[in-house]
């Protein structure tokens, strides 16, 4: 978990990250989401209480909801405050949703959880629409990744 903030006030403030989804899919563009959330879901969120590791973005009826997505329970909110895991409504632009739904259904992308962050106090979730990595795509990002840096070593010396 990585938190930046700027000195402004307005900045992002990131709370969580998925980083298997970097890994597994070749993102091709990102979009920015509101959340419709509980109450004791915000400040579970706030106090870093989320898990967006097997979460993903599914379009039903000219809506987008974040599916499989963990909340945990607030500490000072009464224990059946809300679900845990449940399918939240995301909002954004319908045009965007329909060409979001179009390109997933004609083009055969995916839409997942990139992260969690808050801007000027509102809870945002940033989607990825990417193609799913072959194994060897995968193979062949770590031997790069190694060889920059056995580079940037080599350089240092």
């Amino acid at each position: 978990m990585s938190k930046k903030t700027s000195s402004s006030g307005g900045g992002r403030k990131v709370i969580s990250t998925n980083k298997k989804a970097r890994r597994d899919y070749e993102i091709i563009d990102t979009f920015e989401a509101g959340i419709v959330l509980q109450g004791s879901e915000v400040k579970s969120i706030r106090d870093g209480g989320i898990n967006l590791k097997d979460s993903y973005v599914r379009v039903k009826g000219g809506e987008i909801f974040l599916v499989g997505s963990h909340i945990s329970p607030y500490s000072h909110a009464p224990a059946d405050a809300h679900e845990t895991v449940r399918d939240r409504k995301l909002l954004m632009q319908k045009r965007e949703i329909e060409r979001l739904a179009a390109q997933v259904q004609q083009k055969g992308l995916s839409l997942v959880a990139l992260q969690i962050y808050f801007v000027r106090g509102r809870c945002k979730l940033e989607i990825g629409l990417g193609r799913g990595k072959k194994l060897y795509d995968k193979r062949r990002d770590v031997k790069d990744k190694e060889a920059k840096r056995a580079m940037e070593r080599a350089i240092k010396r």
